[in-house]
C-alpha cells in the first residue's frame, strides 16, 4: 500500500523510466509510505477486516463507549459482544467521519457492550477499516479475467500507476507494473522529428485519455488534450527520442497491468470484458508529504547521504528541513492525535 505512485515521483523529478530507477523509486516509495504512516499514527487505505476488542471499561471511558484507537472505521458490516450482535449504536464522530474513531451504544435501544465470559476480545467488528474510501473512474477491463490471471488489460489507463489501488466489482487489487500494449489504432497523418509536431491524427479520440501515455515506433508521447480524433501531445516523453514517424505507425498505450489480485481484504473473482475499474484517492496532503519525502531519500541516496549546502566554510549537510512545514500541515489536517483516558 503506497501514497504515491512511482508515475508521481517520476514526473516530479523528471526522470526518465529505467529498471534501475524504478528500483530506487519504489524503495524510496515503500519507505515514505510506512514512514508517513508511523508519522500520522494511521493507516490510511481502506481494508475490509474483523477486528476484536476488550470489553471497555472504566480505563477506556465509559462501558457504552468503545474507542477504536488506530482501527479506525470507514463502514461497519456486524457488530457483536459475547456473541450477541448488536444492531442499535452510533458511529462517532457522526458530524465528522469517516473515519470513525468509536463505536457508542444508543443509550435510547436496548443493547449494551456485555462481558460474557471474559471482557477480554469480547468486542467482534467486521467492517471495511481505514481513513476513507473516495473512489475515481479508472477506465474499464478489455477482456473478460478469471480470478487467477494477474496481467490484465484496460480501455483507456490514463491516472493508473504503479501504486494505484484499483477496484472492479468487490474485489481490489494493487498495480505493481505497467507495459505497453496495442491500443488498436495507427496514426492517420505522419509526424515530423520536431518538438512543435504535437498533434497525432487517430480513427478516435474517445478512446484515449488526458494523461495517458503512447508509444508510437520507438518514441513515448504524453497526451495533453484530445480534439475531436486528434491527440494534443508533449513529444519524446520519459527520456524517449524524438524521431519521425509515417501514417499507418501502430499507436501503443501503457493498458498492460500486472496486479496483485484480492488485497487489503477482498477477495479474487472473475470479470468480464468492460468492467467498470475505480482507483482509490489518496488524500491530497498524505499523497504530497509522501512524494515530498521519497525526493529527499532520493536526493540523499544520489549523494550517498553527503548532500550538502552552502559552498567552502559554510558547507553543512542538507538535512531535508524544507519539507518540516509540509509535514506539520499534514500532521494538523490528517494526524491522529492523542486522546485522554479516564483514570
Amino acid at each position: 500500500m503506497w501514497y504515491c505512485t512511482r508515475e508521481d515521483v517520476a514526473s516530479a523529478i523528471d526522470v526518465k523510466t529505467t529498471a534501475r530507477d524504478n528500483g530506487q523509486v519504489d524503495r524510496g516509495i515503500e519507505a515514505a509510505s510506512r514512514g508517513v504512516e508511523a508519522f500520522l499514527h494511521r493507516r490510511f487505505a481502506p481494508t475490509i477486516a474483523t477486528r476484536k476488542f476488550d470489553w471497555p471499561d472504566d480505563q477506556m471511558g465509559r462501558s457504552y463507549r468503545l474507542w477504536l484507537n488506530q482501527q479506525e472505521l470507514i463502514t461497519v458490516t456486524s457488530i457483536t459482544t459475547g456473541g450477541h450482535p448488536i444492531t442499535n449504536y452510533f458511529l462517532e464522530p457522526v458530524n465528522f467521519g469517516p473515519p470513525y474513531n468509536r463505536v457508542e451504544i444508543n443509550l435510547a435501544g436496548g443493547d449494551a457492550f456485555t462481558t460474557g465470559a471474559t471482557r477480554q476480545q469480547n468486542i467482534v467488528i467486521t467492517g471495511l477499516f481505514g481513513y476513507a474510501d473516495e473512489q475515481v473512474p479508472a477506465g474499464v477491463l478489455a477482456g473478460t479475467i478469471d480470478s487467477v490471471v494477474t496481467v490484465i488489460a484496460v480501455y483507456i489507463g490514463a491516472g493508473i500507476g504503479v501504486g494505484t489501488i484499483l477496484t472492479a466489482g468487490t474485489e481490489r487489487m494493487i498495480v505493481t507494473e505497467r507495459a505497453m500494449t496495442g491500443a488498436g489504432f495507427a496514426i492517420g497523418a505522419d509526424l515530423a522529428s520536431s518538438s512543435a509536431a504535437v498533434t497525432v491524427a487517430t480513427g478516435d479520440g474517445t478512446k484515449f485519455g488526458i494523461g495517458e501515455t503512447i508509444l508510437v515506433d520507438a518514441e513515448r508521447m504524453f497526451i495533453i488534450d484530445i480534439i475531436g480524433n486528434n491527440l494534443i501531445v508533449k513529444r519524446a516523453w520519459d527520456g524517449t527520442v524524438l524521431a519521425a514517424h509515417t501514417t499507418g505507425a501502430g499507436i501503443n498505450a501503457l493498458r498492460r497491468l500486472t496486479v496483485v489480485r484480492g488485497v487489503l481484504g477482498t477477495t479474487a473473482a472473475g470479470h468480464v470484458d468492460t468492467t467498470p475499474l475505480t482507483s482509490w484517492v489518496v488524500p491530497g496532503p498524505v499523497r504530497a508529504l509522501a512524494i515530498a519525502e521519497v525526493l529527499n531519500t532520493f536526493e540523499q541516496e544520489q549523494s550517498a547521504y553527503a548532500r550538502t549546502v552552502g559552498a567552502g566554510d559554510s558547507a553543512r549537510a542538507a538535512s531535508g528541513a524544507g519539507i518540516d512545514d509540509l509535514r506539520d500541515r499534514v500532521y494538523t489536517s490528517h494526524g491522529r492525535k492523542n486522546r485522554m483516558a479516564a483514570i
